[in-house]
């Protein structure tokens, strides 16, 4: 049974931001979750999963450049399309294998823009080429499918490509295409996809949505991951939504971010530090 885990989730550049302020916070107190054992990361926490498991400082990490440069492709969101994949995506009551089906073919079909360029500023922006050798899953759902993956290392993708499918937040950003199959957000299946850390006697989970989004934090999956492991579920707390924002993607909320989720990790070590520490 792996020792440890730390499972970053979905929550879009402003996302990132507070899971890298709060990764700062908590080890200035010293709490350090960087040497985790086992990294999930979902969409943002995919950014800020490979930034840790490569050894890269949660510092450094958030000098990222979060806005968009004149090179950069502008954000266009199928607007019609999306608000479906919303309503889709905050129904409980759907089979979510049929859910993630149908937002497959609404992503597949939305007008977001070229495949490419979108892939291009994300490479440049996460200055790896390589897996790591800490052990990281990076989740993603084929939007031809609806089928959920979870790769690592030992599955030859390039690690830029996947992270960049496990953002591909559907109908706003284009679809990524890996060994011939288009792939979207890892969000689509779950907020956190905290079930695959259950190997772990020890996890710590970073949800950033959960305070806004039914899938940010799945209640069911956290449950049957507490019956097995010691969990921690860190959320925003209301000082931090509202740096935040409503925008999940508004890059000028990043330094904001940050700074407030750097607070609060220092607010919160000592819980997390019951559940890391066991």
């Amino acid at each position: 049974m792996t020792d440890s885990a730390l499972v970053l989730g979905a929550g879009g550049i402003t996302g990132i931001a507070w899971q890298l302020g709060l990764l700062i916070g908590l080890r200035e107190v010293g709490v350090d979750l960087t040497d985790a054992d086992l990294i999930v990361g979902t969409s943002a926490g995919a950014v800020t999963g490979a930034l840790v498991a490569s050894g890269i400082d949660p510092v450094d990490g958030a000098k990222l450049e979060a806005r968009l440069a004149d090179d950069d492709p502008p954000i266009r969101p199928d607007w019609a399309r999306g608000a479906e994949v919303f309503s889709l995506l905050s129904d409980e009551s759907r089979d979510p294998a049929e859910v993630r089906a149908r937002v497959g073919e609404l992503a597949l079909a939305a007008r977001v823009g070229a495949e490419e360029p979108y892939v291009e500023s994300l490479r440049r922006r996460l200055p790896l080429a390589d897996w790591p050798a800490r052990r990281l899953l990076v989740t993603a759902v084929s939007a031809e499918t609806g089928v959920p993956v979870a790769w690592s290392a030992d599955d030859g993708i390039p690690l830029p490509l996947a992270v960049a499918a496990s953002c591909a937040v559907p109908c706003v950003f284009p679809t990524v295409t890996i060994d011939g199959v288009r792939y979207m957000d890892g969000g689509v299946r779950s907020g956190t996809n905290a079930d695959l850390a259950a190997e772990a006697a020890r996890v710590v989970v970073l949800a950033p949505l959960a305070p806004i989004r039914p899938r940010g934090a799945p209640r069911a999956e956290l449950d049957a991951l507490r019956q097995r492991s010691a969990v921690a579920l860190v959320v925003p707390d209301e000082a931090v939504l509202e740096a935040l924002g409503p925008n999940v993607l508004d890059a000028a909320r990043w330094e904001p971010a940050v700074e407030a989720a750097t607070a609060q990790g220092r607010r919160i070590a000592e819980e997390v530090a019951a559940v890391w520490r066991g």
